[in-house]
């Protein structure tokens, strides 16, 4: 006689790890087998909503809630329990990414109390800027946060982003204070982000912070020019080439002098 297991329902999982299973949010779209976003191989869940308008953002059609897909938590709990004993045995887990989390904290708090409830390694890949929506009892089920810090001045950060540096960094030293393990990501946008004295200062920073796991210099590419133009909106990097090898080699050479470890 064959022996079946009965999976718990989705409703009885998010009941069992204490989450309000009315609560609905709202997703741009998912991802199986992230390999970048987190230690092995991912469920990468990328929430709807976004403060910041990054010039070089490769999603903008996610920066409204309404662009979102409505679900449920016994919705999205069901789809992650589906792969969880997957991507344990892939020694990964789920990373929670947008658009921005913070903007739906609530939702973002109870899909990563369902993910620790399923024994999964939790990530969430933030800006910061929305750095005080983060309650303790998110961060505590974070195992891990990437943090992108987009530029180091702040003039320019605003330029880039639309919105103030000084939360991204004011968050940044609260998850060292918590001793949270952080991932620092730079993007290197030539003529944008490439300034080397702003980014050995972002260095400094990041090595007196004590929680920096290690470093992504991630390049500058176009692949979201085409959403920009198919949303009607002024794509102003359409002439701006990728960095160069020997720039990725320098960058990457600011953050290691400090001390930091690169990805």
């Amino acid at each position: 006689m064959a022996l079946i297991i009965k999976r718990p329902s989705a409703a009885s999982l998010v009941e069992e790890a204490g989450c309000d299973s009315s609560l609905t949010g709202r997703i741009h779209s998912t991802e199986i087998g992230g390999a970048v976003d987190g230690p092995g191989v991912r469920f990468v869940l990328f929430l709807a909503g976004c403060a910041l308008r990054c010039q070089y953002c490769h999603n903008p059609d996610s920066w409204f809630l309404k662009n979102g897909r409505q679900v449920t938590m016994p919705e999205i709990t069901e789809e992650i329990a589906s792969y969880a004993d997957f991507l344990k045995r892939a020694g990964g887990g789920i990373t929670i990414s947008g658009g921005e989390p913070l903007v739906q904290p609530e939702f973002t708090a109870a899909i990563l109390k369902a993910a620790k409830h399923l024994g999964l390694h939790t990530a969430i890949d933030t800006a910061g800027f929305l750095g005080a929506q983060a309650d303790d009892a998110l961060l505590a089920d974070s195992d891990l946060v990437l943090l992108d810090i987009k530029a180091f001045n702040g003039k320019r950060y605003k330029d880039l982003t639309g919105v103030e540096l000084q939360p991204t960094l004011a968050f940044a030293k609260r998850l060292a204070d918590l001793k949270k393990p952080v991932w620092l990501r730079y993007v290197l946008v030539p003529g944008l982000t490439d300034n080397y004295n702003e980014i050995a200062n972002l260095a400094d920073f990041a090595a007196t912070l004590g929680n920096v796991e290690r470093v992504d210099v991630l390049p500058f590419h176009k692949m979201g020019e085409y959403k920009w133009k198919a949303s009607g909106l002024d794509y102003k990097l359409g002439e701006t080439q990728p960095p160069s090898p020997q720039q990725l080699k320098d960058v990457r050479g600011i953050f290691s002098d400090n001390g930091l470890n690169l990805s």
